[in-house]
């Protein structure tokens, strides 16, 4: 039997564990360069027991940021920066992937630099706030993207993934989940185009299986996972059909020999057994653990094959030595929600507080 402390191989790199830490939002990068602080250099590093670290959501693009001080990787400096973050996971043994995020319609004008909307494939606002330097503010209604602008945005998250890689990161994962410009392609209620982009489900796939493309000729594709949230409401989403629409993405994306796919898991179990099915290569759940954290059981995926590598988001933050606590049962540190910001129901990213 396959459990979750056996080591598995992973873009090439043999990774001591199956467990994940999950991508969580920090709101760590100070400066209007939004580049990465030694804080968050260490951060990483205290985690590097993971067998795959995903990094916070990191813009391609000026436009991409849809939070306070979030990070890039479309500067040299940025680059740089990034540079001091892997190689201090790298000296504790550590794997780490950087999460390619762009949030579309998320955000607010505040956060751009001057004369930048929020941008997204229909001309809809989201419904609600985004946090601000000022304080909360409405999410406004985002400038529809022209077929040029599409074109460039891929080729935004296609140099940001050769960046990450120059920066010593080990992979990518892209951000196709949780309400955001990929996941905004893929829903009816966000792509209301009537373009080669949007209408049916092959239309509304095509910029997400086009972005992953394109990154995949970047870097090699063995150095690219994908991140999909079918049916999450997050960020006022709506899929009436998402059995449909995911099925459709991964069979397109079937032929890339992507390093992973991963799946952050709404109630729907059975979904989840038909996409474990339809996925050729390394599947890794963020598993549905409403109200709670994900917690000791989830290990069980890995041993009952429901999965081949689990994530831990809140409890990662808590505990920075999680696998080996996970190993002999605990005992666990308890997250506390007050640290928590933004994200989605389940508390997976946290305001910049102490750990």
């Amino acid at each position: 039997m396959t459990t979750a402390f056996d080591p598995i191989v992973l873009g090439g790199k043999r990774l001591a564990s199956r467990v994940v830490m999950a991508p969580m939002t920090r709101s760590r990068a100070f400066g209007a360069g939004a580049e990465p602080t030694e804080l968050m250099a260490t951060y990483y590093a205290q985690r590097a027991s993971a067998g795959l670290i995903v990094t916070e959501g990191i813009q391609p693009s000026p436009v991409g940021q849809g939070y306070p001080d979030t990070p890039g990787l479309h500067t040299p400096g940025q680059v740089r920066a990034w540079r001091t973050v892997t190689d201090a996971v790298h000296r504790e043994g550590g794997v780490i992937f950087a999460q390619l995020m762009h949030t579309g319609r998320i955000g607010h004008p505040s956060l751009l630099p001057d004369g930048l909307l929020p941008v997204g494939p229909s001309a809809v606002a989201a419904k609600g706030q985004v946090y601000t330097h000022e304080g909360p503010k409405d999410f406004v209604v985002p400038k529809e993207l022209g077929e040029a602008e599409i074109r460039q945005t891929i080729a935004d998250f296609a140099a940001a993934a050769r960046n990450a890689v120059e920066a010593g990161f080990d992979g990518v994962e892209i951000h196709g989940a949780n309400g955001y410009l990929i996941h905004q392609f893929l829903a009816p209620n966000t792509n209301q185009r009537t373009d080669a982009w949007g209408g049916s489900v092959g239309g509304r796939i095509r910029f997400a299986v086009e972005v992953v493309t394109a990154v995949a000729e970047a870097i090699g594709s063995h150095r690219v996972g994908l991140r999909i949230s079918p049916g999450n409401p997050y960020n006022d989403m709506s899929e009436d059909n998402p059995g449909e629409v995911y099925g459709t993405l991964l069979d397109r994306l079937a032929g890339l020999e992507l390093a992973y796919l991963h799946l952050m898991e709404g109630p729907d179990r059975a979904l989840t057994a038909s996409l474990r099915k339809a996925w050729p290569s390394t599947f890794i759940l963020n598993p549905f653990t409403h109200p709670d954290a994900t917690g000791p059981d989830a290990l069980k995926l890995v041993e009952n094959d429901s999965a081949d590598m689990v994530a831990y988001g809140a409890l990662f933050l808590a505990n920075p030595d999680l696998p080996r606590r996970l190993a002999v049962d605990g005992p666990f540190n308890t997250p506390d929600p007050a640290t928590f910001y933004g994200g989605d129901h389940r508390g997976y990213t946290d305001y910049p507080t102490l750990d």
